[in-house]
């Protein structure tokens, strides 16, 4: 079995932050479309009536969590760019031929990834609470911490699993598109799932951001389509699932 190592792990999630500081057009251009969406959808929409949404919860608070989850889902799948970029430039063949396990390789970049992914969430949810998101209290909140690097992680190994496999830049953009709308449009995060057909719900309670969604909205704003425990559950098995599918893919892979 391959051992990790702490330090490689350590040095690149350091390399991941430090990157998304220096990178401050990709800060900015990650979090203004989720900001945008919190703002126009939720003052827009805070005065339609939906009935599937409990009257003393308004708009606001329900598509912050949804919104956060965006966030979470776009950030975490696009990680894998950077290796591709990496790749493209020698520095991903330099890690893979040193004395250090693919699997600490694979650690260490999801770890840089989930975190700046989350860090971006907990950025959207400061203009949340000043639109009107009302949080349940603390023990919320770290719950919803836990969903949002539950929900980084997943997506953000999906993303790793895809570049592992895939060489070019702009194609690996394409497929990420193809995947991601989809999954966003269907997780509820803009609006109930039970609005939807029957046959464009079965599809939602296989999308794994369902259930992260879900989750944040349970545990930020105490109101949820499943009970907690099992949209917990669910993620962390979407969760074990694709970040062992994305460590398989990245173990087997070629640098060229």
């Amino acid at each position: 079995m391959a051992r990790m190592n702490i330090y490689a792990i350590y040095s690149l999630w350091l390399r991941e932050m430090i990157r998304f500081f220096r990178l401050k057009s990709r800060v900015f251009g990650s979090l203004a479309p989720p900001f945008f969406f919190l703002a126009f959808l939720g003052y827009g929409f805070r005065s339609a009536a939906m009935s599937e949404i409990p009257q003393e919860v308004n708009y606001i608070s329900f598509l912050a969590p949804g919104i956060i989850g965006m966030t979470l889902l776009f950030s975490s799948t696009f990680g894998g760019l950077s290796m591709l970029w990496d790749r493209e430039f020698g520095f991903l063949r330099e890690i893979m031929v040193a004395p250090v396990s693919r699997i600490s390789i694979v650690i260490g970049r999801t770890a840089g990834g989930v975190t700046t992914a989350v860090m971006q969430g907990l950025i959207i949810l400061i203009p949340g609470i000043a639109m009107g998101l009302k949080i349940s209290g603390l023990g919320g909140f770290l719950l919803s911490l836990v969903f949002m690097v539950l929900i980084a992680t997943t997506f953000n190994s999906l993303g790793l699993a895809f570049a592992s496999r895939m060489k070019d830049m702009s194609g690996f953009s394409l497929i990420m598109n193809f995947m991601v709308f989809p999954l966003f449009l269907l997780s509820g995060a803009l609006f109930p799932i039970s609005n939807l057909p029957v046959w464009l719900r079965s599809l939602s309670y296989i999308d794994p951001l369902t259930y992260g969604v879900d989750g944040l909205r349970g545990s930020l704003v105490g109101v949820s389509t499943f009970p907690l425990a099992f949209d917990l559950a669910v993620l962390a098995i979407c969760c074990a699932g694709a970040l062992g599918l994305g460590a398989y893919l990245f173990e087997i892979s070629d640098v060229e």
